[in-house]
């Protein structure tokens, strides 16, 4: 190790902004379009509106979970979804559900936005990119498609490796409408859809696109993958006789988190790109910071570092004081050591001005989508920003944590000009990502 002798570690000097700094000549990143398949509805009005009524989606599992400590979860109501009407019977044998969920989210971004890309030029479409993830690839193919192998060979369908990768929905995306700009696919557990939204804003800051559809998939509600989230205690088993109070992010009776499914993709566009085509611009996307706990394999670290350099780099990239922050939408899952840490990390990323920062997860109503929660919850940042309305977290009967949660849906900040928030996504293995989300200005 003799080349290491002379090696030094000087500890960089923090960095400080002001008005003069290179934040006020980067590119800016505004959202402009958004599309959402949850189990609250199937598209972003629906669910968002469910969202401020303070509705529950979750519901007991079929007969094939008999037996397992879990019953309980946030399932698309697969009859809804009318895949026949949106994908060929050809896409359909070719994704995985969770793909499939992706692209019809990616449609309604597209939509949402008014950007239909058949009517872009080559060049414009060589600047227009795709940065969407997955968490976790369908267990139940994978046994499934084992248990064809044992009874021949043939049986094992050529298409079960390509439904299998992550970086399949990008794919499929891209393909569908000829988008050659960046092809980003994102896999980083619970904090895929954060790290994904992030990714895609770099991309448009850095010059390497103007356009970037952005979000996670996730679908893998099947007995092997609720064994196995069982099996780390990490699902709720309290409530299998009363599944719509089962996910209680910050109450005292939590006991482990829901699993969910869905998708949600935002359409993301350098700021005079969408100036200059007239797109509804509903917030705008100011700052995204990561870290890592180098702790657990699925536990955070108790003081909360990571998760607290994530929020710190987030403000810091945005270019604003902690102070100008008052709302969190936290990552709280519902389990009983998470929530209480990332509690903890609120307070100390914000000190004096904690009590004037609500918080509140999402995640009561909808559950826990894995990799799709942290871009699914972002879209309701998003909306919450346009509209001024704060998303509320059910299910809190005894609040355990000593900070703001909204519990209602109430108005944001009538008397402030500017709505800012931290959206924060933390994942297995101790990654975390959390993104500066602000309501748009000129």
């Amino acid at each position: 190790m003799s080349f290491l002798k002379n090696f030094k570690i000087v500890a960089a000097a923090p960095l400080r902004y002001s008005s003069t700094s290179t934040h006020s000549h980067r590119r800016r990143v505004v959202i402009t379009g958004s599309g959402a398949v949850t189990p609250l509805a199937n598209n972003v009005a629906d669910s968002w509106r469910r969202i401020l009524a303070g509705e529950s989606a979750i519901s007991k599992l079929g007969p094939e979970f008999k037996g397992l400590p879990c019953q309980v979860a946030a399932q698309i109501p697969k009859d809804s979804l009318q895949l026949d009407k949106h994908l060929s019977k050809s896409d359909i044998k070719l994704m995985s559900p969770a793909t499939q969920l992706a692209v019809l989210a990616a449609e309604e971004a597209l939509t949402t936005g008014r950007l239909n890309p058949k009517e872009l030029s080559e060049e414009q479409k060589e600047r227009f990119g795709v940065c969407v993830g997955m968490g976790m690839f369908d267990l139940a193919e994978v046994y499934s498609t084992w248990n064809q192998l044992q009874r021949g060979y043939n049986r094992v369908s050529p298409f079960f490796v390509p439904r299998l990768l992550p970086s399949m929905a990008c794919g499929h995306i891209s393909m569908r409408h000829g988008l050659r700009g960046p092809n980003h696919s994102v896999s980083t557990a619970c904090a895929t859809g954060a790290h994904a939204l992030g990714d895609a804003m770099r991309f448009i800051r850095n010059g390497d696109a103007d356009v970037m559809l952005a979000g996670s998939g996730e679908a893998c509600i099947d007995p092997l993958s609720i064994a196995g989230f069982c099996r780390l205690r990490a699902l709720s088993t309290a409530f299998n006789d009363s599944p719509g109070v089962a996910s209680r992010p910050f109450d005292k009776s939590r006991d482990g988190f829901v699993m969910g499914e869905g998708a949600a993709v935002l359409l993301l566009e350098e700021l005079e790109h969408a100036r200059a085509r007239g797109a509804p611009i509903l917030a705008e996307l100011l700052g995204y910071g990561l870290s890592g706990d180098a702790y657990h394999i699925t536990s955070p670290s108790e003081d909360g570092t990571g998760a607290t350099l994530a929020m710190k780099r987030a403000i810091q990239d945005a270019g604003i004081s902690a102070e100008e922050v008052t709302y969190v939408n936290a990552h709280a899952t519902s389990t009983p050591t998470g929530d209480r840490i990332e509690s903890h990390a609120i307070s100390r990323v914000f000190g004096d001005h904690t009590s004037n920062v609500r918080v509140s997860s999402t995640k009561g109503a909808h559950g826990h989508l894995l990799g799709s929660s942290g871009n699914l919850e972002a879209l309701f940042v998003v909306h919450a920003c346009a509209e001024n309305k704060l998303p509320p977290s059910i299910n809190i009967e005894q609040l355990d944590v000593d900070i703001d949660v909204v519990t209602k849906s109430v108005e944001w900040s009538p008397n402030q000009n500017r709505r800012i928030a931290l959206k924060n996504s933390f994942g297995f293995g101790g990654t975390n990502a959390s993104l500066c989300i602000a309501s748009y200005s000129e």
